[in-house]
């Protein structure tokens, strides 16, 4: 990256807002947001994200995609990377004692096969997380120690999720609602990933996990808000535990003890593309 491109991308996230979307979009990546889920969650009029999204994209920063009526904003990977590189190597000088602890996890060698620390992180922890921690205890065959917490207190199971679990064969009486706070506390175990599995998680300013966990967005619609009949909600949530199953199986799946940190990433995001048939509420 030449000089006058870094100083343009600078400028650009000198701003308090752009780099605020910034920040978010890469909590998301590699997926796209909406504009409108955007400016929910930064309290931002529309006009004025508008604004910062231009210029974000005008610096390259950011790219937009049209899917069907909705239009997409995503961090430009390769454009944040230099960004980084330029920061570490050129400005840096590539100084050891600035570079190595950045390097270092991404450099390492493939991760172990087993005991992997997992927690899913869902706004509530009444459905989707919950089947995803229920799901990764059994299909990972003791390879895993797996976890789920919501980032909204005072919630608990869904009667329509444990239905779900129960039918297909998972223990429940084990399970139960938790606050994202009982893992953020000193003497928590330390997680080696963490996943979001709904938006309004994703989008939620938490401070690093302790370890730098490898991190992925794998959302999906919120069953709790499906209407209609029991039957019709409960149509929904089969979906949704089918969608989550079917990727904790790719999951479970991986060469763990064959994947670096930067392709294991990779793989992850894979996984998390998918496009699962879920009905919204």
């Amino acid at each position: 990256m030449d000089i006058k491109t870094a100083a343009q991308s600078f400028a650009t996230l000198g701003h308090p807002d752009r780099l605020a979307v910034f920040r978010l979009l890469m909590r998301f990546a590699p997926r796209g947001v909406r504009p409108t889920e955007m400016a929910e969650v930064l309290k931002l009029k529309q006009n004025t994200l508008s604004h910062h999204l231009a210029d974000l994209a005008s610096s390259g920063l950011v790219r937009a995609e049209r899917q069907g009526r909705s239009l997409f904003y995503s961090v430009d990977l390769d454009r944040a990377e230099a960004i980084l590189g330029y920061l570490a190597l050129d400005v840096g000088r590539a100084r050891p004692d600035l570079v190595s602890p950045l390097l270092s996890a991404a450099r390492e060698a493939p991760m172990q096969s087993s005991g992997f620390n997992v927690l899913f992180i869902c706004s509530g922890n009444s459905a989707r997380s919950i089947f995803a921690e229920a799901l990764l205890r059994d299909l990972g065959k003791g390879r895993f120690h797996a976890f789920s917490a919501g980032t909204r207190p005072g919630t608990a199971l869904n009667p329509f999720a444990l239905e779900v679990l129960g039918r297909n064969g998972h223990a429940t009486a084990d399970l139960r609602a938790k606050h994202i706070g009982e893992f953020q506390q000193q003497g928590a175990a330390v997680m080696d990933f963490v996943f979001t599995v709904c938006d309004a998680a994703a989008a939620e300013e938490c401070p690093p996990w302790p370890g730098q966990p490898i991190t992925g967005h794998w959302g999906l619609p919120d069953p709790v808000r499906a209407t209609g009949t029991d039957a019709e909600k409960a149509l929904v949530f089969a979906q949704t535990y089918a969608a989550l199953r079917r990727r904790i199986a790719a999951f479970v799946e991986l060469p763990f003890a064959e994947l670096n940190r930067l392709t294991l990433q990779t793989r992850i995001d894979g996984i998390g593309a998918d496009a699962p048939n879920v009905q919204k509420g």
